[in-house]
């Protein structure tokens, strides 16, 4: 049942409240259940997050994964080596400076990055189906203002 149904009565803070409760919900129990990823098989929302932080280039540095993360080096590190283990990723000493870590796809590691990108691409094609042209500016908007708040 929508939200403005139950509560149709409330005020306009307490329906923006609810509204943000239940999308962060989903979003929570999004984030707790591997998924699977086509011929790349189940990965966690960590795993193929990490996964899609370094893309299709040719590799990043260590560092960089982190930052694109939002995660330590060391958190960055433990999770490219279960990737490693698993054969969705490896690592190579940077050609420019031998103390860093350069990480890039494997082919298994490419198919689970196409399978996320086409998800993605899904997704936000089932969204474009449901909003107007405006309704979509308006969301995009909306969605970027939320972002910012939840970084105060």
């Amino acid at each position: 049942m929508k939200n403005k149904e139950i509560y149709r009565d409330d005020n306009k803070d307490s329906r923006v409240s609810l509204s943000i409760g239940r999308f962060i919900m989903q979003l929570r129990r999004l984030e707790r259940s591997p998924r699977s990823f086509g011929a790349a098989g189940p990965l966690t929302p960590g795993e193929i997050h990490t996964i899609a932080a370094i893309g299709c280039k040719e590799g990043i540095l260590m560092g960089e994964l982190a930052a694109r993360l939002g995660v330590t080096k060391g958190a960055a590190t433990q999770m490219a080596s279960r990737l490693e283990v698993k054969g969705f990723v490896r690592r190579a000493p940077d050609p420019a400076d031998a103390r860093a870590t350069v990480i890039s796809l494997t082919q298994t590691g490419l198919l689970a990055y196409q399978a996320h990108e086409e998800l993605h691409r899904r997704f936000c094609q089932k969204i474009s189906a449901c909003l107007s042209s405006h309704e979509s500016e308006i969301f995009v908007d909306c969605l970027d203002k939320l972002c910012e708040a939840l970084e105060e």
